[in-house]
């Protein structure tokens, strides 16, 4: 059986990650817009799990495809684990990023340097056409930034400064930081258990 996978966003700069590491899956590849879906999704989970999920039932209800969401956002320890996930409505969902991360390093400001640990987290769950669900989850350390910098990414890339390659997340090359981004993790890990699915259709 021929299966779509669909992609549970609007965001240009994710579907690049997810089709730039699916594409060696076969199958067709598809943004919600290009399915023709734009349901009215709440995410109301409680964990990055959860709110995954919910992104994924809600275009699968629609559809029937294999459906792929993620939620993903910066914890950043001195702050409790803000903005976490609230990340992408942190101060309100219209307000720049610019102003977040400016927001993000003035409140860090006053830890000491080894106080300024975050990490990146995403999780990713894929709804299958029989309604079952799978689930993985990535995530990536480092410190916040003392100011933004680089242009390789989007979000909170800027500020989330990454000690062992001495370089923001929004410096690493595209290419190399799907290989050690959160969300590269969890789509490598999502690809391994898809492919597992689809051999198993395929006997």
């Amino acid at each position: 059986m021929k299966h779509r996978i669909i992609i549970a966003t609007e965001n240009a700069g994710k579907m690049r990650e997810f089709r730039m590491i699916l594409e060696d899956l076969g199958l067709e590849i598809l943004s919600m817009k290009e399915a023709g879906v734009s349901p009215d999704i709440v995410e109301d989970g409680t964990t990055f799990a959860e709110n995954a999920e919910i992104k994924a039932r809600a275009v699968w209800a629609l559809t029937g495809d294999i459906v792929l969401a993620d939620d993903s956002g910066l914890v950043v320890d001195f702050l409790n684990g803000e903005p976490g996930i609230y990340s992408a409505r942190y101060m309100g969902e219209n307000t720049s990023y610019e102003i977040k991360n400016q927001n993000i390093i003035e409140r860090v400001a006053p830890a000491p340097e080894d106080r300024r640990t975050a990490r990146f987290v995403c999780a990713i769950a894929a709804v299958m056409p029989d309604g079952s669900v799978l689930h993985t989850e990535g995530a990536v350390e480092g410190v916040i930034a003392h100011e933004p910098a680089g242009n390789n990414g989007f979000g909170y890339d800027p500020i989330f400064y990454l000690p062992e390659y001495g370089m923001t997340s929004a410096e690493i090359p595209l290419e190399r930081k799907n290989e050690i981004s959160h969300r590269g993790k969890a789509l490598e890990a999502m690809k391994l258990c898809l492919k597992e699915v689809i051999r198993k259709e395929s006997r």
